[in-house]
């Protein structure tokens, strides 16, 4: 297999490093993203008693009974906010649903007007407060972290460190919690159901923090799958369809899955939680006139960061 590049970072050389550490953190993000699309994080922010509190209060949310989780099921609001049930949702282009279960807590808007169609409230799980207050503070913290990651994209695209500012406070941001369950007869399920099919994200940047157990795989230029494991409690970022019809390709949004355990591991639940860092409906993805040259055509149609959304929520059968 070739050499894959996704090199471990620290977030602290960009936020508070000397100019040399600055530059040197935004050449190797930019040169994993132009390559892989993937990097791990350290000192992001998150201390490692948050993400234990995290996850203690996500598995006791998905291990209560199905009627207390249904709910807080609002099929009408496509999944976007409250708790996702079991083969919902599958991968584009995929007939197959994946193995899991997920509860998304989305934006909380300050200091603006807006729509409660656009922004509708996060619903309370009155059984687990500690879930409601262990989701919020890490909503809180991995939006910070990543809106430093993309000052540095920018910094990378020669645009103005603050460009997505704009578009990213307030924004459509969803935290995930993921429950993917267990596989108690292997030999019932579909051959083509696993964990997440693969797929490429929605958004801007994913910043998922390192899950309970292995599986996430990328599809490596060479069309093999390579299998990522964060070191300790640092974050995996990726770049999202988003941020590459932006770059017109030049940030790569690569392909990924998560695959089922090996046999005698399937009756075992595995755990996840991915921050979809999301710009305002409104943010046009137009291909950035700089990373459109003759050798690199437009390759895609003016869009909204909205209409985008609309259009990917149908695919993947959250949305009617």
């Amino acid at each position: 297999m070739a050499l894959v590049n996704i090199p471990r970072l620290d977030l602290t050389h960009y936020t508070a490093g000397t100019a040399e550490q600055r530059a040197q953190f935004v050449q190797d993000l930019g040169k994993a993203f132009n390559e892989t699309g993937f990097v791990t994080i350290a000192n992001h922010g998150l201390s490692d008693e948050l993400i234990d509190s995290l996850y203690d209060s996500v598995k006791k949310f998905f291990g209560q009974p199905e009627e207390i989780k249904r709910k807080y099921e609002f099929p009408e609001l496509a999944g976007q906010r409250g708790y996702t049930s079991k083969g919902r949702e599958k991968a584009k282009d995929s007939t197959t649903p994946d193995l899991k279960e997920f509860w998304q807590r989305g934006q909380t808007i300050v200091g603006e007007e807006y729509s409660k169609a656009d922004f509708p409230d996060n619903p309370e799980v009155t059984e687990l407060p500690e879930f409601n207050a262990a989701t919020s503070e890490i909503y809180k913290k991995l939006e910070e972290a990543g809106r430093n990651l993309l000052k540095a994209i920018a910094t990378y695209l020669k645009l103005p460190e603050d460009y997505f500012e704009k578009y990213v406070i307030n924004g459509n941001s969803i935290l995930r919690a993921i429950h993917y369950f267990p596989i108690e007869n292997p030999d019932a399920i579909s051959p083509e159901a696993v964990r997440a099919g693969a797929h490429e994200d929605i958004n801007l940047i994913t910043l998922l923090i390192g899950a309970s157990a292995d599986g996430l795989e990328v599809l490596t230029k060479d069309n093999e799958w390579f299998p990522i494991r964060a070191k300790g409690k640092d974050i995996v970022v990726n770049v999202g369809d988003m941020l590459q019809r932006l770059t017109n390709n030049k940030l790569k949004s690569t392909t990924h899955r998560v695959v089922n355990p090996p046999r005698e591991l399937m009756g075992t639940s595995r755990f996840s939680v991915p921050f979809f860092l999301h710009p305002k409906a409104s943010m046009s993805l137009a291909s950035l006139d700089s990373c459109i040259d003759a050798e690199h055509p437009k390759a895609y149609e003016d869009y909204t960061a909205g209409q985008y959304l609309d259009e990917r929520l149908r695919e993947i059968g959250l949305k009617m």
